[in-house]
């Protein structure tokens, strides 16, 4: 397992290790990109009420489980023009706060919001920068940008995201998993992950992961996505014989989950 992450962090910064080279190129890859929903989804702006759907299945789940988290304060991360906020998170929670570095993509995200009386704060920033305050966010939703984060900065930023979390908070995390090895786009600069490095990564953050979905319905052209569930570890530990009920809660709402996601 060492190896395979050895071998992401290698991917992502190159033989030189110039880290710096692989956010200012994915900066200027993004800058190009119109603010639109097409845009955000690389072309592929057609999924993007499957997309919707199958997160609201999911986050629905989640307040099934026997301690959810609460609904008055979520984080966007890497909003870019406010997608996910506008068409997911505001329905669930009473504030919603945006983290997003590109400046056009935040111009348009404050406009498509403008209306809305739920959103918090805008940072412009970039998650490998970003520290949320602390003990402020029920739900933390991390969609499509942790490849655009070095290894380092990954576990470094869900650290961050550990003590931003209120009691019963959870990460959301929804991302594309490669099929075995680290595969690096150099047009984005980017990296997409196995599953397995995830975990290791998730692992060193100190998380634990609770439940793992496959989003349904995505052409088959696209690469597996999926939606992962995190707690800090530190909150599940010493839970004996409620922790083994709470374990047992969460494989039937996720099998009670698959069921539905085939239909």
């Amino acid at each position: 397992m060492e190896a395979e992450t050895r071998d992401s962090n290698d991917k992502i910064c190159g033989q030189d290790n110039h880290e710096s080279t692989f956010y200012s190129k994915a900066a200027q890859y993004w800058a190009q990109i119109p603010p639109t929903i097409d845009g955000m989804l690389g072309g592929f702006g057609m999924i993007s009420q499957t997309d919707i759907a199958g997160s609201e299945k999911f986050l629905k789940l989640i307040y099934k489980w026997p301690d959810p988290p609460g609904k008055q304060t979520a984080l966007d991360c890497g909003a870019g023009i406010g997608r996910i906020t506008r068409c997911l998170l505001q329905k669930h929670f009473e504030v919603v706060d945006l983290v997003e570095q590109n400046p056009l993509f935040l111009d348009e995200a404050k406009k498509s919001l403008e209306s809305c009386p739920r959103i918090g704060s805008y940072y412009p920033i970039g998650l490998q920068s970003f520290e949320p305050e602390s003990n402020k966010y029920d739900v933390i939703w991390c969609q499509w940008v942790l490849g655009h984060l070095t290894d380092d900065d990954f576990v470094k930023f869900f650290e961050s995201c550990k003590k931003g979390l209120r009691s019963n908070g959870i990460i959301i995390v929804k991302e594309n998993m490669s099929g075995g090895d680290v595969e690096k786009d150099d047009q984005d600069s980017s990296v997409t992950r196995p599953m397995q490095v995830f975990k290791e990564l998730l692992h060193k953050a100190g998380l634990k992961l609770l439940l793992n979905h496959r989003q349904r319905k995505f052409p088959q052209c696209l690469y597996e996505v999926r939606m992962l569930a995190l707690r800090p570890t530190f909150c599940l530990e010493g839970k004996d014989a409620s922790g083994s009920l709470h374990e047992k809660a969460l494989r039937k709402q996720s099998e009670e989950c698959s069921e539905m996601s085939e239909m």
